[in-house]
């Protein structure tokens, strides 16, 4: 078997073109990685914002939930 061997350099170029392939490749799956990351990020962003909030009962929350019906 023989061996191959790379710098640094020529490893950066295939990791890139290798990056770039996958990426066109897997549009779908980058863009709803993408999306649920972001999600993720409002959702805890949310959470924070929440927790300096003042807190509010059940019943005031389902009767503006009724009114906006």
């Amino acid at each position: 078997m023989s061996e191959i061997t790379l710098n640094t350099e020529q490893l950066k170029t295939l990791l890139k073109v290798a990056i770039v392939e996958i990426l066109q490749e897997q549009k779908e799956v980058f863009t709803d990685l993408i999306l649920e990351t972001m999600e993720d990020i409002a959702l805890a962003q949310a959470i924070k914002e929440g927790e300096s909030t003042e807190i509010v009962s059940r019943e005031a929350i389902f009767k503006i939930l009724s009114q906006q019906s």
